[in-house]
């Protein structure tokens, strides 16, 4: 369907969504879509050195666009074309749910995480842009919105500059001081510590999250993440050191992250939250870390789970009384969907993870967008645009992006 006919059909169908008067630049007569007109023409991937983006283009010319876990990028447009394509084109894009049940269970044997789900989740997140675009609301209204207008952020950053050359901790401190200087009440130090360096001898964590307390004060929320660097018992005499003298919010993926009896070891252990979640893919995985380590926070990740199974996270976590904290490492389309959920659910934490424009090599990304976040005394507005809220510019996401 082209998108004169499907304005037209739009108008004149009896089975109609009635939308504001400005949508598709009307300003004097309400739009409105029929039910099931709209259908996926082709489903495209996106890869850069920092991201993986996904489009999803339909029959009435309006497009969605979702970010993908960029783990395994340069397989992620071939996976899409070779396995995920013949789940999607043809479909409703408001059959959302079917569609995500379907490619996943039948290409399960792909693997449970990696670019399975994660290319899927860019997806998901594609379809709600999509369904937001189309009906002319943001995505946090189609999934019920909450009423929050701003989320509070904390800066989040990590030691590893590459094949674990440390900053020091008079580097990391000073990164925590000009996130502080912006406005941040909240910062995350990332140890990038990592299973295959696991229990590190010498260890200067002790002296690295002493050297930021120290520089950003005792006001200032400090959170702590092993990365997975830890033993439990080197987890749990570290994370009290830490909480001891230092006062710290908060203690995330303290151990291996499939080492779910250890995980309850600590979380047992510790005065402070124990957050994980960056590594579940699923509601099942979700429903594990819940059940069997008890964890207090749920970070989950919309560009490994996708805006949907987060969403029934939330409502899992919420029957547990646990919270959701967002993982976020992407300052564009994964943080736009990050908001979405956030917009949408009961229990989103009081900080949500966000490093703004200060991570390196994402400079390119920006002149991917037409807008974007607004950012003020450590909140970001939520996005009132269609969709996830971020606009896209094609003409540069065509010049610059891979698809091979």
């Amino acid at each position: 369907m082209n998108r004169k006919k499907f304005l037209n059909n739009a108008l004149l169908s009896s089975a109609l969504f009635t939308l504001p008067a400005t949508a598709h630049g009307n300003n004097n007569k309400p739009s409105a879509i029929p039910a099931g007109e709209v259908k996926i023409t082709d489903v495209k991937g996106y890869y850069f050195k920092k991201a993986h983006f996904i489009k999803v283009e339909t029959d009435a010319g309006i497009n969605g666009w979702g970010e993908s876990d960029g783990a395994n990028k340069s397989f992620a447009n071939q996976y899409i074309r070779k396995q995920l394509r013949q789940y999607i084109v043809g479909r409703d894009p408001f059959d959302s749910e079917g569609i995500w049940h379907e490619a996943y269970l039948k290409g399960i044997e792909s693997g449970i995480g990696g670019i399975h789900p994660g290319v899927l989740s860019g997806v998901d997140n594609a379809l709600w842009d999509l369904k937001g675009k189309l009906v002319n609301l943001p995505a946090r209204k189609l999934l019920g919105a909450n009423g929050k207008e701003k989320i509070q952020v904390y800066g989040s950053y990590g030691r590893d500059k590459g094949s674990y050359n440390y900053m020091t901790p008079k580097e990391m401190a000073d990164i925590a001081v000009d996130f502080v200087s912006q406005g941040y009440k909240s910062v995350k130090a990332r140890m990038q510590i990592r299973q295959e360096n696991i229990n590190p001898f010498p260890d200067d964590i002790f002296e690295c999250v002493k050297e930021i307390r120290n520089a950003i004060g005792d006001k200032i929320q400090l959170m702590v993440d092993f990365n997975n660097g830890y033993s439990p018992a080197n987890a749990i005499m570290m994370g009290k050191k830490l909480y001891e003298h230092f006062n710290i919010a908060a203690l995330e993926e303290p151990v291996f992250q499939q080492d779910y009896t250890g995980l309850r070891e600590v979380v047992d252990a510790m005065d402070c939250p124990v957050m994980a979640g960056e590594h579940e893919y699923n509601k099942w995985m979700m429903k594990d870390l819940i059940t069997i380590s008890n964890v207090d926070i749920i970070n989950a990740d919309v560009i490994k789970c996708g805006i949907t199974e987060c969403r029934k996270t939330a409502s899992m976590a919420h029957a547990f009384g646990k919270q959701i904290m967002v993982h976020n490492a992407k300052p564009t389309l994964a943080t736009a969907a990050s908001l979405q959920l956030l917009g949408s659910i009961p229990n989103g934490a009081t900080f949500q993870e966000y490093a703004g424009k200060r991570l390196p090599g994402y400079a390119q990304l920006y002149e991917l967008f037409d807008n974007y976040f607004e950012f003020e005394d450590g909140f970001l507005s939520l996005p009132n645009e269609p969709g996830l809220g971020l606009l896209v510019n094609e003409k540069a996401m065509d010049r610059l992006g891979k698809t091979d």
